[in-house]
Protein backbone atom coordinates (compact mmCIF):
# COMPACT_ATOMS: atom_id res chain seq x y z
CA UNK A 1 0.00 0.00 0.00
CA UNK A 2 2.02 2.93 -1.28
CA UNK A 3 1.60 6.61 -0.43
CA UNK A 4 -0.07 7.18 -3.78
CA UNK A 5 -2.52 4.43 -2.97
CA UNK A 6 -3.27 6.14 0.32
CA UNK A 7 -4.12 9.38 -1.49
CA UNK A 8 -6.16 7.63 -4.20
CA UNK A 9 -8.32 5.56 -1.87
CA UNK A 10 -12.01 6.29 -2.56
CA UNK A 11 -13.98 7.79 0.29
CA UNK A 12 -16.50 5.54 2.00
CA UNK A 13 -19.99 6.31 0.69
CA UNK A 14 -21.77 4.74 3.66
CA UNK A 15 -21.22 3.31 7.10
CA UNK A 16 -21.20 -0.17 5.55
CA UNK A 17 -17.46 -0.71 6.35
CA UNK A 18 -18.51 -0.98 10.00
CA UNK A 19 -20.12 -4.32 9.12
CA UNK A 20 -16.55 -5.66 9.08
CA UNK A 21 -16.74 -5.49 12.88
CA UNK A 22 -19.38 -8.25 12.95
CA UNK A 23 -16.83 -11.14 12.90
CA UNK A 24 -15.06 -9.51 15.84
CA UNK A 25 -18.32 -9.24 17.82
CA UNK A 26 -19.57 -12.78 17.12
CA UNK A 27 -17.30 -14.57 19.65
CA UNK A 28 -18.84 -12.45 22.42
CA UNK A 29 -22.50 -12.83 21.49
CA UNK A 30 -23.37 -13.71 25.09
CA UNK A 31 -22.13 -10.33 26.32
CA UNK A 32 -23.93 -8.65 23.43
CA UNK A 33 -27.21 -10.35 24.41
CA UNK A 34 -26.83 -9.17 28.03
CA UNK A 35 -26.11 -5.65 26.80
CA UNK A 36 -29.18 -5.70 24.54
CA UNK A 37 -31.42 -7.02 27.35
CA UNK A 38 -30.22 -4.24 29.67
CA UNK A 39 -30.57 -1.71 26.84
CA UNK A 40 -34.11 -2.75 25.92
CA UNK A 41 -35.18 -2.90 29.57
CA UNK A 42 -33.76 0.55 30.36
CA UNK A 43 -35.31 2.04 27.21
CA UNK A 44 -38.67 0.46 28.06
CA UNK A 45 -38.52 2.01 31.53
CA UNK A 46 -37.80 5.43 30.01
CA UNK A 47 -40.67 5.10 27.55
CA UNK A 48 -43.11 4.01 30.29
CA UNK A 49 -42.38 7.04 32.48
CA UNK A 50 -44.44 9.58 30.41
CA UNK A 51 -47.50 7.31 30.78
CA UNK A 52 -47.12 7.45 34.56
CA UNK A 53 -46.65 11.23 34.41
CA UNK A 54 -49.89 11.55 32.42
CA UNK A 55 -51.82 9.63 35.07
CA UNK A 56 -50.29 11.76 37.83
CA UNK A 57 -51.39 14.97 36.11
CA UNK A 58 -54.84 13.82 35.00
CA UNK A 59 -55.80 11.85 38.11
CA UNK A 60 -53.36 12.45 40.94
CA UNK A 61 -53.86 16.22 41.14
CA UNK A 62 -57.55 16.05 41.92
CA UNK A 63 -59.05 16.13 45.43
CA UNK A 64 -60.91 12.88 44.82
CA UNK A 65 -57.66 10.94 44.23
CA UNK A 66 -55.47 12.67 46.83
CA UNK A 67 -54.89 9.37 48.68
CA UNK A 68 -53.40 7.75 45.55
CA UNK A 69 -50.83 10.45 44.83
CA UNK A 70 -48.14 8.66 46.90
CA UNK A 71 -48.65 5.48 44.90
CA UNK A 72 -48.13 7.31 41.61
CA UNK A 73 -44.87 8.80 42.84
CA UNK A 74 -43.71 5.44 44.26
CA UNK A 75 -44.15 4.03 40.76
CA UNK A 76 -42.17 6.93 39.28
CA UNK A 77 -39.40 6.37 41.85
CA UNK A 78 -39.20 2.64 41.04
CA UNK A 79 -39.02 3.47 37.33
CA UNK A 80 -36.18 5.95 38.01
CA UNK A 81 -34.23 3.31 39.98
CA UNK A 82 -34.72 0.77 37.19
CA UNK A 83 -33.49 3.28 34.62
CA UNK A 84 -30.35 3.93 36.67
CA UNK A 85 -29.51 0.27 37.39
CA UNK A 86 -30.28 -0.99 33.89
CA UNK A 87 -28.42 1.96 32.35
CA UNK A 88 -25.32 1.09 34.38
CA UNK A 89 -25.55 -2.57 33.31
CA UNK A 90 -25.95 -1.51 29.67
CA UNK A 91 -22.94 0.81 29.91
CA UNK A 92 -20.76 -1.91 31.49
CA UNK A 93 -21.56 -4.66 29.00
CA UNK A 94 -21.35 -2.42 25.94
CA UNK A 95 -18.07 -0.81 27.05
CA UNK A 96 -16.54 -4.20 27.86
CA UNK A 97 -17.58 -5.45 24.43
CA UNK A 98 -16.15 -2.34 22.75
CA UNK A 99 -12.77 -2.66 24.50
CA UNK A 100 -12.60 -6.39 23.70
CA UNK A 101 -13.47 -5.90 20.03
CA UNK A 102 -10.88 -3.16 19.58
CA UNK A 103 -8.21 -5.23 21.35
CA UNK A 104 -8.92 -8.17 19.02
CA UNK A 105 -8.93 -5.85 16.02
CA UNK A 106 -5.53 -4.41 16.93
CA UNK A 107 -4.10 -7.89 17.46
CA UNK A 108 -5.40 -9.13 14.10
CA UNK A 109 -4.20 -6.06 12.19
CA UNK A 110 -0.73 -6.28 13.77
CA UNK A 111 -0.56 -10.03 13.13
CA UNK A 112 -1.58 -9.44 9.52
CA UNK A 113 1.13 -6.79 9.07
CA UNK A 114 3.77 -9.16 10.48
CA UNK A 115 2.93 -11.72 7.77
CA UNK A 116 3.38 -9.26 4.91
CA UNK A 117 6.38 -9.65 2.62
CA UNK A 118 9.12 -7.12 1.97
CA UNK A 119 7.34 -5.71 -1.09
CA UNK A 120 4.68 -4.31 1.26
CA UNK A 121 7.25 -2.69 3.56
CA UNK A 122 9.17 -1.22 0.61
CA UNK A 123 6.13 0.82 -0.38
CA UNK A 124 4.44 1.55 2.98
CA UNK A 125 5.56 3.95 5.69
CA UNK A 126 5.87 2.46 9.16
CA UNK A 127 4.22 5.61 10.52
CA UNK A 128 1.15 4.93 8.41
CA UNK A 129 0.86 1.42 9.85
CA UNK A 130 1.22 2.82 13.36
CA UNK A 131 -1.52 5.33 12.59
CA UNK A 132 -3.81 2.43 11.67
CA UNK A 133 -3.00 0.61 14.91
CA UNK A 134 -3.47 3.68 17.14
CA UNK A 135 -5.57 6.50 15.69
CA UNK A 136 -7.87 4.40 13.52
CA UNK A 137 -8.52 1.79 16.18
CA UNK A 138 -9.16 4.56 18.71
CA UNK A 139 -11.90 5.88 16.42
CA UNK A 140 -13.41 2.39 16.27
CA UNK A 141 -13.18 2.25 20.06
CA UNK A 142 -15.10 5.53 20.33
CA UNK A 143 -18.11 4.08 18.51
CA UNK A 144 -17.91 0.46 19.65
CA UNK A 145 -17.91 1.35 23.34
CA UNK A 146 -19.69 4.42 24.70
CA UNK A 147 -20.67 5.49 21.19
CA UNK A 148 -22.40 2.21 20.38
CA UNK A 149 -24.22 2.38 23.70
CA UNK A 150 -25.45 5.89 22.93
CA UNK A 151 -26.52 5.15 19.37
CA UNK A 152 -28.42 1.96 20.35
CA UNK A 153 -30.15 3.63 23.27
CA UNK A 154 -30.97 6.73 21.24
CA UNK A 155 -32.22 4.70 18.27
CA UNK A 156 -34.58 2.62 20.42
CA UNK A 157 -35.84 5.64 22.33
CA UNK A 158 -36.24 7.68 19.13
CA UNK A 159 -38.31 5.00 17.39
CA UNK A 160 -40.23 4.01 20.54
CA UNK A 161 -41.04 7.61 21.50
CA UNK A 162 -42.14 8.37 17.94
CA UNK A 163 -44.53 5.38 17.92
CA UNK A 164 -45.97 6.32 21.33
CA UNK A 165 -46.31 9.91 20.12
CA UNK A 166 -48.55 8.60 17.33
CA UNK A 167 -50.76 6.81 19.88
CA UNK A 168 -50.88 9.96 22.01
CA UNK A 169 -51.90 12.32 19.19
CA UNK A 170 -51.62 11.19 15.59
CA UNK A 171 -52.13 14.58 13.92
CA UNK A 172 -49.40 16.27 15.97
CA UNK A 173 -47.06 13.33 15.37
CA UNK A 174 -47.67 13.49 11.60
CA UNK A 175 -46.69 17.16 11.64
CA UNK A 176 -43.56 16.34 13.67
CA UNK A 177 -42.52 13.56 11.24
CA UNK A 178 -42.85 15.88 8.24
CA UNK A 179 -40.67 18.43 9.97
CA UNK A 180 -38.10 15.72 10.83
CA UNK A 181 -37.79 14.69 7.17
CA UNK A 182 -37.14 18.33 6.29
CA UNK A 183 -34.34 18.34 8.89
CA UNK A 184 -32.78 14.99 7.88
CA UNK A 185 -32.25 15.83 4.18
CA UNK A 186 -29.55 18.53 4.70
CA UNK A 187 -28.00 16.43 7.47
CA UNK A 188 -27.32 13.56 5.03
CA UNK A 189 -25.67 15.94 2.53
CA UNK A 190 -23.47 17.61 5.15
CA UNK A 191 -22.66 14.17 6.63
CA UNK A 192 -21.13 13.07 3.32
CA UNK A 193 -18.82 16.10 3.36
CA UNK A 194 -17.84 15.31 6.96
CA UNK A 195 -17.03 11.72 5.98
CA UNK A 196 -14.78 12.77 3.09
CA UNK A 197 -12.94 15.31 5.23
CA UNK A 198 -12.57 12.74 8.03
CA UNK A 199 -10.78 10.37 5.65
CA UNK A 200 -8.49 13.17 4.50
CA UNK A 201 -7.83 14.15 8.12
CA UNK A 202 -6.84 10.59 9.02
CA UNK A 203 -4.45 10.46 6.07
CA UNK A 204 -2.77 13.68 7.22
CA UNK A 205 -2.41 12.23 10.73
CA UNK A 206 -0.75 9.16 9.18
CA UNK A 207 1.69 11.50 7.41
CA UNK A 208 2.55 13.16 10.72
CA UNK A 209 3.17 9.76 12.34
CA UNK A 210 5.36 8.75 9.40
CA UNK A 211 7.52 11.88 9.63
CA UNK A 212 7.81 11.60 13.41
CA UNK A 213 8.85 7.94 13.26
CA UNK A 214 11.41 8.62 10.53
CA UNK A 215 12.99 11.56 12.38
CA UNK A 216 13.03 9.97 15.85
CA UNK A 217 14.51 6.71 14.55
CA UNK A 218 17.40 8.73 13.12
CA UNK A 219 17.64 11.38 15.84
CA UNK A 220 21.38 10.86 16.33
CA UNK A 221 22.04 11.43 12.63
CA UNK A 222 19.79 14.51 12.67
CA UNK A 223 21.79 15.98 15.55
CA UNK A 224 25.16 15.08 14.02
CA UNK A 225 24.26 17.00 10.86
CA UNK A 226 22.66 19.85 12.91
CA UNK A 227 19.43 19.28 10.96
CA UNK A 228 17.13 19.80 13.94
CA UNK A 229 15.73 23.03 12.50
CA UNK A 230 15.10 21.73 8.98
CA UNK A 231 13.54 18.49 10.22
CA UNK A 232 11.47 20.47 12.71
CA UNK A 233 10.21 22.64 9.84
CA UNK A 234 9.32 19.54 7.81
CA UNK A 235 7.41 18.09 10.75
CA UNK A 236 5.68 21.43 11.38
CA UNK A 237 4.52 21.53 7.76
CA UNK A 238 3.00 18.06 8.13
CA UNK A 239 1.31 19.04 11.41
CA UNK A 240 -0.07 22.25 9.91
CA UNK A 241 -1.43 20.37 6.89
CA UNK A 242 -3.14 17.97 9.30
CA UNK A 243 -4.49 20.90 11.34
CA UNK A 244 -5.94 22.69 8.29
CA UNK A 245 -7.71 19.53 7.15
CA UNK A 246 -9.02 18.97 10.68
CA UNK A 247 -10.33 22.55 10.85
CA UNK A 248 -12.31 21.99 7.63
CA UNK A 249 -13.76 18.83 9.14
CA UNK A 250 -14.62 20.66 12.38
CA UNK A 251 -16.41 23.44 10.45
CA UNK A 252 -18.62 21.00 8.59
CA UNK A 253 -19.14 19.01 11.78
CA UNK A 254 -20.28 22.23 13.51
CA UNK A 255 -22.57 22.97 10.57
CA UNK A 256 -23.99 19.45 10.85
CA UNK A 257 -24.68 19.95 14.56
CA UNK A 258 -26.20 23.40 14.00
CA UNK A 259 -28.56 22.27 11.27
CA UNK A 260 -29.51 19.09 13.14
CA UNK A 261 -30.08 20.55 16.58
CA UNK A 262 -31.86 23.67 15.31
CA UNK A 263 -34.11 21.60 13.07
CA UNK A 264 -34.95 19.06 15.74
CA UNK A 265 -35.75 21.51 18.49
CA UNK A 266 -37.51 23.77 16.00
CA UNK A 267 -39.76 20.85 15.09
CA UNK A 268 -40.31 20.17 18.81
CA UNK A 269 -41.30 23.79 19.48
CA UNK A 270 -43.73 23.78 16.57
CA UNK A 271 -45.28 20.55 17.86
CA UNK A 272 -45.55 21.97 21.40
CA UNK A 273 -47.16 25.13 20.04
CA UNK A 274 -49.79 23.15 18.17
CA UNK A 275 -50.37 20.97 21.26
CA UNK A 276 -50.90 24.00 23.47
CA UNK A 277 -53.55 25.27 21.06
CA UNK A 278 -55.22 21.84 21.17
CA UNK A 279 -55.41 21.98 25.01
CA UNK A 280 -56.96 25.45 24.85
CA UNK A 281 -59.52 24.07 22.38
CA UNK A 282 -60.13 21.17 24.83
CA UNK A 283 -59.20 18.64 22.11
CA UNK A 284 -56.69 16.93 24.47
CA UNK A 285 -56.11 16.92 28.25
CA UNK A 286 -53.26 18.54 30.10
CA UNK A 287 -51.90 15.08 30.97
CA UNK A 288 -51.93 14.02 27.32
CA UNK A 289 -50.06 17.20 26.38
CA UNK A 290 -47.49 16.49 29.11
CA UNK A 291 -47.12 12.94 27.80
CA UNK A 292 -46.75 14.28 24.26
CA UNK A 293 -44.17 16.85 25.40
CA UNK A 294 -42.05 14.25 27.22
CA UNK A 295 -42.11 11.90 24.23
CA UNK A 296 -41.30 14.83 21.95
CA UNK A 297 -38.37 15.70 24.25
CA UNK A 298 -37.19 12.08 24.02
CA UNK A 299 -37.47 12.21 20.23
CA UNK A 300 -35.57 15.50 20.14
CA UNK A 301 -32.86 14.42 22.61
CA UNK A 302 -32.41 11.00 20.97
CA UNK A 303 -32.40 12.51 17.50
CA UNK A 304 -29.90 15.14 18.62
CA UNK A 305 -27.62 12.44 20.05
CA UNK A 306 -27.86 10.47 16.80
CA UNK A 307 -27.03 13.56 14.73
CA UNK A 308 -24.09 14.40 17.00
CA UNK A 309 -22.91 10.82 16.78
CA UNK A 310 -23.39 10.66 13.00
CA UNK A 311 -20.13 12.55 12.44
CA UNK A 312 -18.25 10.12 14.70
CA UNK A 313 -19.88 7.23 12.89
CA UNK A 314 -18.67 8.64 9.56
CA UNK A 315 -15.11 8.93 10.87
CA UNK A 316 -15.23 5.43 12.33
CA UNK A 317 -16.51 4.05 9.01
CA UNK A 318 -13.56 5.66 7.24
CA UNK A 319 -11.16 4.26 9.85
CA UNK A 320 -12.65 0.77 9.55
CA UNK A 321 -12.34 0.96 5.79
CA UNK A 322 -8.64 1.74 6.17
CA UNK A 323 -8.17 -1.09 8.66
CA UNK A 324 -10.17 -3.39 6.38
CA UNK A 325 -7.75 -2.66 3.56
CA UNK A 326 -4.90 -3.86 5.76
CA UNK A 327 -6.82 -6.95 6.83
CA UNK A 328 -7.65 -7.81 3.22
CA UNK A 329 -4.02 -7.70 2.09
CA UNK A 330 -2.33 -11.00 1.40
CA UNK A 331 1.44 -11.52 1.14
CA UNK A 332 2.89 -12.80 -2.11
CA UNK A 333 5.40 -14.95 -0.22
CA UNK A 334 3.27 -17.85 1.03
CA UNK A 335 3.69 -21.36 2.39
CA UNK A 336 3.04 -24.10 -0.18
CA UNK A 337 -0.17 -26.10 0.12
CA UNK A 338 1.77 -29.37 0.44
CA UNK A 339 5.14 -28.42 2.01
CA UNK A 340 8.15 -30.67 1.84
CA UNK A 341 10.23 -31.52 4.87
CA UNK A 342 13.29 -29.45 5.74
CA UNK A 343 15.10 -30.44 8.92
CA UNK A 344 18.41 -31.55 10.39
CA UNK A 345 18.57 -34.47 7.93
CA UNK A 346 19.15 -32.05 5.06
CA UNK A 347 22.80 -31.48 4.18
CA UNK A 348 22.53 -27.80 3.19
CA UNK A 349 23.61 -27.94 -0.46
CA UNK A 350 22.53 -24.61 -1.96
CA UNK A 351 21.94 -23.92 -5.66
CA UNK A 352 21.06 -20.67 -7.41
CA UNK A 353 19.78 -21.72 -10.84
CA UNK A 354 19.51 -18.96 -13.50
CA UNK A 355 18.15 -16.49 -10.93
CA UNK A 356 16.92 -13.13 -12.19
CA UNK A 357 15.53 -10.63 -9.70
CA UNK A 358 14.36 -7.00 -9.56
CA UNK A 359 13.27 -5.31 -6.34
CA UNK A 360 9.56 -4.30 -6.50
CA UNK A 361 10.43 -0.66 -5.85
CA UNK A 362 13.01 -0.72 -8.68
CA UNK A 363 11.38 -2.85 -11.40
CA UNK A 364 13.60 -1.50 -14.18
CA UNK A 365 16.90 -2.10 -12.38
CA UNK A 366 18.02 -5.76 -12.21
CA UNK A 367 19.52 -6.70 -8.84
CA UNK A 368 20.62 -10.16 -10.08
CA UNK A 369 21.06 -11.24 -13.70
CA UNK A 370 20.98 -14.94 -14.55
CA UNK A 371 22.91 -15.92 -11.43
CA UNK A 372 24.17 -19.52 -11.25
CA UNK A 373 25.99 -20.76 -8.16
CA UNK A 374 26.23 -24.06 -6.30
CA UNK A 375 27.48 -24.26 -2.70
CA UNK A 376 28.36 -27.70 -1.37
CA UNK A 377 27.45 -28.87 2.16
CA UNK A 378 29.92 -27.53 4.72
CA UNK A 379 31.58 -25.23 2.17
CA UNK A 380 32.78 -21.78 3.21
CA UNK A 381 31.87 -19.22 0.52
CA UNK A 382 32.80 -15.52 0.52
CA UNK A 383 30.83 -13.00 -1.52
CA UNK A 384 32.83 -9.91 -2.46
CA UNK A 385 32.14 -6.96 -4.72
CA UNK A 386 31.28 -3.25 -4.71
CA UNK A 387 28.22 -1.83 -2.93
CA UNK A 388 25.01 -2.58 -4.77
CA UNK A 389 26.54 -5.57 -6.56
CA UNK A 390 23.83 -7.96 -5.30
CA UNK A 391 25.53 -9.65 -2.34
CA UNK A 392 22.80 -8.88 0.22
CA UNK A 393 20.16 -9.75 -2.38
CA UNK A 394 21.51 -13.31 -2.44
CA UNK A 395 20.91 -13.51 1.33
CA UNK A 396 17.42 -12.06 0.92
CA UNK A 397 16.46 -14.61 -1.73
CA UNK A 398 17.92 -17.51 0.24
CA UNK A 399 15.81 -16.51 3.25
CA UNK A 400 12.88 -16.09 0.85
CA UNK A 401 12.21 -12.51 1.82
CA UNK A 402 11.53 -12.17 -1.92
CA UNK A 403 10.97 -14.65 -4.75
CA UNK A 404 12.99 -14.30 -7.97
CA UNK A 405 11.18 -13.28 -11.16
CA UNK A 406 12.74 -16.28 -12.88
CA UNK A 407 15.02 -19.15 -11.96
CA UNK A 408 15.07 -20.91 -8.61
CA UNK A 409 16.91 -21.15 -5.31
CA UNK A 410 17.28 -24.74 -4.11
CA UNK A 411 18.36 -26.58 -0.98
CA UNK A 412 19.42 -30.18 -1.56
CA UNK A 413 17.85 -30.03 -5.03
CA UNK A 414 14.44 -28.82 -3.83
CA UNK A 415 13.12 -25.34 -4.66
CA UNK A 416 12.88 -23.41 -1.38
CA UNK A 417 9.32 -22.41 -2.37
CA UNK A 418 8.37 -26.02 -1.59
CA UNK A 419 9.28 -25.57 2.12
CA UNK A 420 7.30 -23.86 4.87
CA UNK A 421 8.70 -20.37 5.53
CA UNK A 422 9.14 -21.19 9.22
CA UNK A 423 11.13 -24.36 8.45
CA UNK A 424 13.28 -22.56 5.87
CA UNK A 425 14.15 -19.65 8.12
CA UNK A 426 14.84 -21.90 11.10
CA UNK A 427 17.20 -23.90 8.88
CA UNK A 428 19.22 -20.74 8.19
CA UNK A 429 20.96 -18.50 10.71
CA UNK A 430 22.15 -14.96 10.02
CA UNK A 431 24.46 -12.48 11.70
CA UNK A 432 23.68 -9.13 10.01
CA UNK A 433 26.02 -6.19 9.67
CA UNK A 434 23.60 -3.94 11.57
CA UNK A 435 22.21 -5.81 14.55
CA UNK A 436 18.65 -5.08 15.66
CA UNK A 437 18.29 -5.05 19.44
CA UNK A 438 14.79 -5.07 20.92
CA UNK A 439 13.66 -3.10 23.95
CA UNK A 440 13.69 -6.12 26.28
CA UNK A 441 16.34 -7.65 28.51
CA UNK A 442 19.57 -9.31 27.32
CA UNK A 443 18.24 -12.82 27.93
CA UNK A 444 15.20 -12.29 25.69
CA UNK A 445 17.28 -10.57 23.03
CA UNK A 446 19.53 -13.62 22.70
CA UNK A 447 16.59 -16.02 23.00
CA UNK A 448 15.12 -14.31 19.95
CA UNK A 449 17.25 -16.82 18.03
CA UNK A 450 15.35 -19.74 19.61
CA UNK A 451 12.35 -18.60 21.71
CA UNK A 452 11.89 -21.94 23.46
CA UNK A 453 15.50 -22.07 24.72
CA UNK A 454 16.09 -22.38 28.47
CA UNK A 455 18.21 -19.78 30.35
CA UNK A 456 21.17 -22.17 30.63
CA UNK A 457 21.34 -22.52 26.83
CA UNK A 458 21.18 -18.75 26.48
CA UNK A 459 24.07 -18.33 28.92
CA UNK A 460 26.17 -20.89 27.02
CA UNK A 461 25.47 -19.09 23.72
CA UNK A 462 26.47 -15.76 25.26
CA UNK A 463 29.67 -17.32 26.61
CA UNK A 464 30.52 -18.80 23.20
CA UNK A 465 29.98 -15.38 21.59
CA UNK A 466 32.13 -13.74 24.30
CA UNK A 467 29.14 -11.65 25.36
CA UNK A 468 28.65 -13.08 28.85
CA UNK A 469 31.27 -10.90 30.53
CA UNK A 470 29.80 -7.54 29.48
CA UNK A 471 26.22 -8.76 30.04
CA UNK A 472 26.98 -9.80 33.63
CA UNK A 473 28.54 -6.38 34.18
CA UNK A 474 25.21 -4.70 33.38
CA UNK A 475 23.16 -3.49 36.41
CA UNK A 476 20.85 -6.52 36.42
CA UNK A 477 22.93 -8.90 34.34
CA UNK A 478 20.93 -10.91 31.83
CA UNK A 479 17.72 -9.29 33.15
CA UNK A 480 18.88 -5.78 32.20
CA UNK A 481 16.66 -3.98 29.71
CA UNK A 482 18.90 -3.02 26.78
CA UNK A 483 16.83 0.02 25.78
CA UNK A 484 15.20 0.85 22.48
CA UNK A 485 17.41 -0.32 19.58
CA UNK A 486 20.06 -1.37 22.11
CA UNK A 487 20.82 2.19 23.25
CA UNK A 488 22.73 0.87 26.31
CA UNK A 489 25.21 -1.17 24.24
CA UNK A 490 28.17 -0.33 22.06
CA UNK A 491 28.29 -1.42 18.43
CA UNK A 492 30.59 -4.32 19.23
CA UNK A 493 28.38 -5.48 22.09
CA UNK A 494 25.31 -5.44 19.86
CA UNK A 495 27.20 -7.52 17.30
CA UNK A 496 28.10 -10.13 19.91
CA UNK A 497 24.41 -10.36 20.91
CA UNK A 498 23.66 -11.16 17.26
CA UNK A 499 26.34 -13.83 17.19
CA UNK A 500 24.96 -15.34 20.40
CA UNK A 501 21.55 -15.54 18.73
CA UNK A 502 23.03 -17.46 15.80
CA UNK A 503 24.92 -19.79 18.14
CA UNK A 504 21.74 -20.47 20.11
CA UNK A 505 19.76 -21.13 16.93
CA UNK A 506 22.32 -23.76 15.80
CA UNK A 507 21.39 -23.54 12.07
CA UNK A 508 22.46 -25.83 9.23
CA UNK A 509 23.25 -22.87 6.95
CA UNK A 510 24.97 -19.75 8.29
CA UNK A 511 24.92 -16.29 6.71
CA UNK A 512 27.49 -13.77 7.93
CA UNK A 513 27.31 -10.15 6.81
CA UNK A 514 30.78 -9.00 7.91
CA UNK A 515 29.99 -10.22 11.41
CA UNK A 516 33.14 -8.82 13.03
CA UNK A 517 33.18 -5.37 11.47
CA UNK A 518 32.14 -3.48 14.64
CA UNK A 519 34.56 -5.16 17.05
CA UNK A 520 37.85 -4.01 18.49
CA UNK A 521 40.94 -6.13 17.86
CA UNK A 522 40.66 -8.25 21.03
CA UNK A 523 36.89 -8.80 20.70
CA UNK A 524 37.32 -9.63 17.03
CA UNK A 525 39.88 -12.29 17.85
CA UNK A 526 37.60 -13.88 20.44
CA UNK A 527 34.46 -13.70 18.29
CA UNK A 528 36.37 -15.01 15.27
CA UNK A 529 37.25 -18.09 17.31
CA UNK A 530 33.57 -18.49 18.26
CA UNK A 531 32.54 -18.13 14.62
CA UNK A 532 35.10 -20.75 13.59
CA UNK A 533 33.45 -23.21 15.98
CA UNK A 534 29.99 -22.13 14.81
CA UNK A 535 30.89 -22.63 11.13
CA UNK A 536 32.29 -26.10 11.66
CA UNK A 537 30.23 -28.61 9.64
CA UNK A 538 27.88 -25.92 8.34
CA UNK A 539 27.38 -24.40 4.92
CA UNK A 540 28.49 -20.79 5.35
CA UNK A 541 28.09 -17.72 3.16
CA UNK A 542 30.00 -14.59 4.13
CA UNK A 543 29.52 -11.12 2.71
CA UNK A 544 33.00 -9.70 2.98
CA UNK A 545 33.74 -5.99 3.01
CA UNK A 546 37.21 -6.42 4.51
CA UNK A 547 38.97 -8.79 2.15
CA UNK A 548 41.56 -9.77 4.75
CA UNK A 549 38.86 -11.78 6.54
CA UNK A 550 38.10 -14.10 3.59
CA UNK A 551 41.47 -15.16 2.25
CA UNK A 552 41.05 -18.70 3.57
CA UNK A 553 37.51 -19.23 2.20
CA UNK A 554 36.99 -22.42 0.19
CA UNK A 555 35.86 -20.19 -2.66
CA UNK A 556 35.53 -16.46 -3.20
CA UNK A 557 32.68 -15.30 -5.45
CA UNK A 558 33.26 -11.91 -7.12
CA UNK A 559 29.95 -10.14 -7.91
CA UNK A 560 29.36 -6.87 -9.77
CA UNK A 561 26.20 -5.41 -11.33
CA UNK A 562 24.15 -8.44 -10.29
CA UNK A 563 26.42 -10.92 -12.09
CA UNK A 564 29.11 -13.36 -10.99
CA UNK A 565 32.37 -12.16 -12.52
CA UNK A 566 34.61 -14.89 -11.17
CA UNK A 567 34.79 -17.76 -8.65
CA UNK A 568 38.00 -19.09 -7.14
CA UNK A 569 40.50 -18.86 -4.32
CA UNK A 570 42.47 -15.77 -3.43
CA UNK A 571 45.69 -16.45 -5.36
CA UNK A 572 43.78 -17.62 -8.41
CA UNK A 573 41.59 -14.51 -8.46
CA UNK A 574 44.58 -12.21 -7.98
CA UNK A 575 46.03 -13.68 -11.15
CA UNK A 576 42.89 -13.81 -13.29
CA UNK A 577 40.25 -11.30 -12.09
CA UNK A 578 41.01 -7.56 -12.55
CA UNK A 579 38.10 -6.39 -10.36
CA UNK A 580 39.21 -8.52 -7.41
CA UNK A 581 42.82 -7.45 -7.82
CA UNK A 582 41.75 -3.80 -7.92
CA UNK A 583 39.68 -4.23 -4.73
CA UNK A 584 42.65 -5.78 -2.91
CA UNK A 585 44.97 -3.01 -4.12
CA UNK A 586 42.54 -0.28 -3.05
CA UNK A 587 42.15 -1.78 0.43
CA UNK A 588 45.77 -2.57 1.14
CA UNK A 589 47.68 -0.24 -1.18
CA UNK A 590 49.53 -3.22 -2.61
CA UNK A 591 48.83 -6.48 -4.38
CA UNK A 592 48.66 -8.53 -1.16
CA UNK A 593 47.46 -7.73 2.35
CA UNK A 594 50.13 -7.32 4.98
CA UNK A 595 48.52 -9.92 7.25
CA UNK A 596 46.02 -12.57 6.32
CA UNK A 597 43.25 -13.29 8.84
CA UNK A 598 41.21 -16.45 8.86
CA UNK A 599 37.62 -16.43 7.71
Amino acid sequence: MSDSQVEDRPASKSIRPLLMLVPFIKPYWGTLVLALIALLSASAAVLVMPLAVRDVIDQGFSADNAAQIDQYFYVLLIIAILIGVLGAARAYFVNWLGERVVADLREQVFGQVLTMDMKFFETTKVGEILSRLTTDTTLIQSISGVGLSIVLRSSIQFVGALILLAFTNFSLTALLVVLLFVVIAPIMVIGRWVRQLSRASQDRIADVSGYAGEILNAVQTVQMFTAERSEGVRFTQAVEASFKTAVKRIRFRALLTTVGMTGLFGAFIVGLWMGAKAVVAQEITGGELSQFVIYAVLVGASGGALIEFWGELQRAAGAMERLGQLLSLRPEILDPKAPKTLDAKNTGRITFNAVRFNYPSRPDTPALKNLNLTIEPGEQIALVGPSGAGKSTIFQLLLRMYDPQSGSVQIDGTDIRAFRLKDLRQFIGIVPQETVIFGVNALENIRFGRPEADPESVHRAAEAAHAETFIKALPEGFETDLGERGARLSGGQRQRIAIARAILKDPAVLLLDEATNALDVESERLVQAALDRLRSGRTTLVIAHRLATVMDADRIVVIADGEIKAVGQHQQLMATEPLYREMVTLQFGQSEPVAVETL
